[in-house]
């Protein structure tokens, strides 16, 4: 009985937001496809979220491979690198960032200590701990671990 129950329900939540995509009362947002970042160095951003950031490369069309790179974060989610930045990029770890999870967040910190790459450590007030740095263009990736 919980079971037919509990499939009523889902399939009443679907149609009710098919329902408001289909008369344009809500957006119908599903889940992020993307994130876009205009690099200044293709290859050296490239090289840095595939060997560092430890990303599988998405193959490109060949007439994109010079301005872009495209990496699988998993779920069918992507980053996107595109060339062309001329601005300067200026974060700190209370404003602009992206989030990852890590599998440890000591084997993290521990990785980028061995690659000399600086980063800052700190708690969240709900006791998870944060790494903060920056790729080569100065955006800032945030690791954290799932409890």
């Amino acid at each position: 009985m919980k079971k037919i129950l509990l499939c009523v329900m889902l399939f009443w939540s679907c149609q009710n937001v098919m329902a408001q995509v289909a008369d344009g009362s809500s957006l119908g947002f599903v889940r992020l496809n993307h994130l876009a970042l205009q690099v200044k160095d293709i290859p050296a951003s490239r090289d840095f979220y595939r060997d560092v950031v430890g990303l599988k490369p998405v193959e490109v069309p060949d007439s994109l491979k010079a301005i872009r790179a495209w990496f699988d974060t998993g779920d069918g989610q992507m980053i996107h690198l595109l060339a062309g930045r001329n601005f300067e990029v200026v974060n700190d770890r209370n404003g602009g960032h992206f989030a990852m999870f890590v599998s440890s967040i000591a084997g993290a910190e521990k990785f980028l200590l061995s690659k000399k790459i600086k980063f800052h450590k700190q708690v969240r007030f709900d006791g998870v701990t944060q790494i903060y740095f920056a790729d080569p263009d100065g955006y800032l990736i945030e690791l954290n671990q799932k409890k």
